[in-house]
């Protein structure tokens, strides 16, 4: 699988620590080197890291969360030596050199085109929504972070000029190893809504975060405390306040 620079780092952190518990700050300062972010980062790249290789937070065969210590990769890990490969005669390689020309004039001014009608076809105000992260202890909240996302659906789709994507659209990716890249993408948007659930005591907290397709970077990003009463009204009242802030933060064109 093609990963993107930071989510191969935290993967060889993973597999050089195999079956050990890596800290929230043990991970921060191996794979972030120098560079200062908040946990939330962890969360973020984890959960990117667990959708490409199609892992499951309650049933994970990948990459197991221990409660209030960190992440643990439970995978097998072993060390493959590659084998040389024979060496072609003279003639196959000139044969294999004017086959792989010929293809290239043929096919390279097509994949140029579907590259230049791909980025056309993005909108500069188009948003999906990710399903939001159950990072609880129990990780017992998947109900209530999966009525996260759709109520942000549904106040974002009241931002004017605003273009949400369709739920249905991600389910084909839900169980596909992809990134986030590839799937703003597919669903031809230019930002990427994320976030997840947290839980102490009576206290809820839900961090959402929104990124940019095109290099991935960060152009918004907040946290919100609430207390553990009504689900509904809590939904509600977040949704509110991050279709605001979106507002705000994605540029009119």
């Amino acid at each position: 699988m093609r990963l993107e620079e930071r989510t191969l780092r935290l993967l060889m952190c993973l597999i050089e620590h195999a079956g050990q518990v890596l800290s929230v700050e043990e991970i921060l300062k191996q794979v972030w080197v120098g560079v200062i972010v908040s946990p939330d980062s962890i969360y973020q790249a984890i959960t990117a890291l667990r959708r490409q290789l199609g892992d499951d937070t309650k049933n994970p065969k990948y990459i197991a969360t221990v409660p209030r210590r960190g992440y643990r990769l439970i995978a097998a890990v072993s060390a493959q030596n590659a084998k040389p490969a024979n060496k072609p005669v003279p003639r196959l390689k000139l044969v294999l050199a004017i086959f792989m020309l010929l293809l290239a004039v043929i096919t390279v001014p097509l994949v140029v085109w579907q590259v230049r009608a791909s980025t056309q076809a993005v909108n500069p105000r188009a948003v999906a929504v990710l399903p939001f992260q159950d990072l609880t202890d129990q990780m017992s909240e998947e109900p209530f972070a999966d009525g996260m996302a759709e109520e942000l659906i549904s106040q974002l789709g009241k931002v004017p000029g605003l273009v949400v994507s369709p739920p249905a659209a991600l389910a084909d990716f839900k169980q596909k190893p992809v990134s986030n890249a590839e799937l703003a993408k597919a669903l031809h948007v230019a930002y990427m809504l994320e976030g997840s659930v947290r839980k102490s005591g009576n206290t809820l907290r839900v961090a959402a975060r929104l990124t940019r397709a095109s290099d991935g970077f960060v152009v918004w990003s907040e946290s919100y405390d609430r207390s553990w009463d009504d689900k509904l009204m809590i939904q509600e009242d977040i949704a509110g306040e991050v279709s605001k802030a979106l507002a705000k933060s994605i540029h009119r064109p």
